[in-house]
């Protein structure tokens, strides 16, 4: 399975993660932390970009407003994640948005002091084009997945994915929090449609669903429905 979530997780968690003790000690002194509420924006599409976020605590996501008007949401960012740095390397504007999902503990550091560690840190300018490679990849994988699956295994894709990303890095499961809304742009679908959906798979007895967060119940069972292997 690991293979299967590094082809659908930007990494972007790991940017700093080669980094030695006089390094880190730059970064460190880079930083600014901030606090943002939930529900706010770290940033819009077409603003421009003032430097990089890595986010300490809580999630974050990303989307752009497609053509009839909606708003696709095509990653989640959690714990540890960078995120921010593709326009400013382009020197470009935003191409899409990001919005708080909860309370967020971040780390920003400004674009000068962006600029600056790269130039002092040659391993991060390294890990940093090889991160953005790795997200091309992970893009690609995205829109076949959108484009070639139905709506179902759409659903139960994501689902593992968002339970791998959610509570990786704790210690007791809180399942898949999102409204219904995200998840069905998430999966390109409707509200209604994505209800029938969990329905199924609530009958299969694959997942359990408290009021909004959905809990896999069955993951074995789930991953031979999409014939996935462990």
């Amino acid at each position: 399975m690991k293979d299967f979530f590094i082809q659908f997780d930007f990494q972007s968690n790991l940017l700093f993660s080669e980094l030695n003790d006089t390094d880190s000690q730059l970064v460190d002194a880079a930083v600014e932390p901030w606090f943002v509420k939930r529900g706010s924006f770290l940033f819009f599409e077409h603003s421009i970009p003032t430097g990089i976020f890595q986010i300490k605590k809580g999630r974050v996501k990303k989307f752009k407003k497609g053509f009839n008007g909606d708003n696709q949401i095509f990653y989640i960012y959690t714990s540890g994640d960078v995120l921010g740095y593709h326009a400013l390397l382009g020197d470009e504007r935003y191409q899409d948005s990001c919005q708080a999902l909860d309370d967020l503990e971040l780390n920003f550091i400004s674009e000068k002091n962006f600029r600056m560690l790269l130039n002092k840190i040659p391993v991060l300018k390294e890990a940093l084009l090889k991160n953005i490679s790795h997200e091309f990849g992970v893009l690609a994988n995205t829109i076949a997945l959108l484009a070639q699956k139905d709506q179902n295994a759409r659903l139960g894709i994501f689902l593992v994915l968002l339970d791998f990303k959610f509570n990786r890095q704790k210690i007791q499961n809180k399942g898949i929090d999102l409204t219904r809304d995200d998840l069905a742009n998430i999966i390109g679908t409707s509200r209604e449609s994505l209800g029938r959906s969990l329905k199924v798979f609530k009958d299969n007895g694959w997942i359990r669903i408290d009021k909004r967060i959905i809990y896999i119940k069955n993951k074995t069972a789930l991953l031979e429905f999409l014939s996935f292997k462990s």
